[in-house]
């Protein structure tokens, strides 16, 4: 029988819900923020704040297309060949991802099947039902990969630079502490919804349960993410120039990435910019690009990590000594140091004691191989993707 941590529950069903809401109030957040800055004249602030949603949007359109165009073409998901997926054709999901839907249309047709398979009475045999919820849970995938790549190209990116007007330029409004606050939701659920669909997607993964271990992960990723872009934060009031150094952290993570070859996407073009993307991520947070044992370089990272963080708030005090006095001063330094260190004691517990290790528990005889039937598709896609 299907396992219950197998099934896709109406608890689910309202996570995506709920995340679906976090997803829109960030975006509505954002967009009213840059139009509140274009309205009182500041048109950079302005510029930024939109230009951080147009990108994280537009990235997340083309991966979608591409993901859709993909299915499409796989007879093993669309074995009737009929030139449609999901019940659009080609130009049909051209014309909504051109629009900024395409992220949309997944969680109506995720929702819209969840809900009748999660609330339906009518009888089904173990096979289909197994098929169904194997077939929601590939879609949750997809949609979880998205979040994952409009969080680190918009919600972080955003949250850093209105850190930076904050405290940098000394203005801040209640929208601005609704944003930044948007934004801080949208990369915890972000985060936890990724990791929770990897290890319940991927067979030879074995599943963490829920409770403290993924609590611990949370606390690991929030406080190590969120420390950081403090640090840079403080980088960027030392000098605007910082952001050369950024792009230069950057460049080394693309960098990375190509010297690893990556091989997540199946064209060429497609497979540069999930690289440079990579480059993005790997400015805030450690992820396994290729699945493989990656402990050394996860140690290199994060101890040049904590270098950068405590050296923010030393070369502000030493470059700029007149932000002693500043209110956000010793609070913000405070916590960085603290929350560096504990994100690094919570990062160590989990994988010392938490990590999943091994592969999954095998199948019973009714179930035969688990996501034997999905690896050339969705589990395809998660296989080559961020691992943690």
């Amino acid at each position: 029988m299907l396992q219950t941590d197998s099934e896709f529950t109406k608890t689910r069903w309202i996570c995506t819900v709920i995340g679906l809401g976090f997803y829109l109030a960030d975006i509505v957040t954002d967009v009213g923020l840059a139009v509140k800055y274009f309205l009182v004249g500041n048109l950079v602030w302005a510029g930024l704040t939109l230009l951080f949603v147009v990108v994280g949007s537009a990235t997340t359109q083309v991966f979608s297309y591409t993901w859709y165009r993909d299915d499409m073409r796989n007879p093993l998901v669309n074995p009737d060949g009929d030139r449609l997926i999901s019940g659009m054709n080609r130009g049909g999901l051209i014309g909504l991802h051109v629009m900024q839907m395409g992220v949309f249309t997944r969680y109506y047709h995720l929702l819209k099947a969840g809900h009748k398979a999660v609330w339906s009475k009518s009888p089904e045999t173990v096979e289909f039902h197994r098929e169904v919820h194997l077939d929601l849970f590939g879609q949750a995938t997809d949609l979880s990969m998205l979040k994952l790549f409009e969080t680190f190209l918009e919600s972080v990116p955003q949250l850093l630079f209105q850190l930076y007007i904050l405290l940098g330029c000394g203005h801040k409004s209640i929208l601005q502490c609704i944003c930044m606050v948007g934004s801080f939701i949208n990369i915890a659920w972000a985060i936890v919804d990724y990791r929770r669909c990897l290890r319940r997607s991927l067979p030879q993964v074995q599943e963490m349960p829920s409770g403290l271990p993924t609590f611990v992960y949370l606390l690991y990723k929030l406080l190590t993410i969120t420390t950081h872009i403090l640090s840079l934060s403080l980088f960027l009031i030392l000098s605007p120039y910082s952001t050369l150094g950024m792009a230069v952290v950057w460049l080394a993570g693309t960098v990375w990435a190509h010297w690893v070859r990556t091989d997540f996407c199946t064209s060429r073009g497609l497979e540069r910019l999930y690289r440079i993307i990579v480059g993005v991520v790997l400015m805030f947070t450690f992820f396994n690009v290729k699945g493989q044992d990656t402990s050394w370089q996860m140690a290199v990272y994060y101890i040049l990590f904590a270098l950068v963080n405590f050296s923010g708030p030393l070369l502000l005090v030493l470059v700029r000594p007149e932000v002693n006095d500043a209110e956000y001063f010793w609070p913000v330094t405070l916590l960085i140091f603290g929350g560096t260190v504990l994100g690094l004691a919570f990062l160590l517990l989990y994988y010392t004691v938490y990590h999943p290790r091994g592969r999954s528990l095998q199948a019973d005889e009714v179930d035969g191989q688990m996501g034997q039937e999905r690896e050339p598709d969705t589990m395809l896609r998660m296989r080559n993707f961020l691992q943690l």
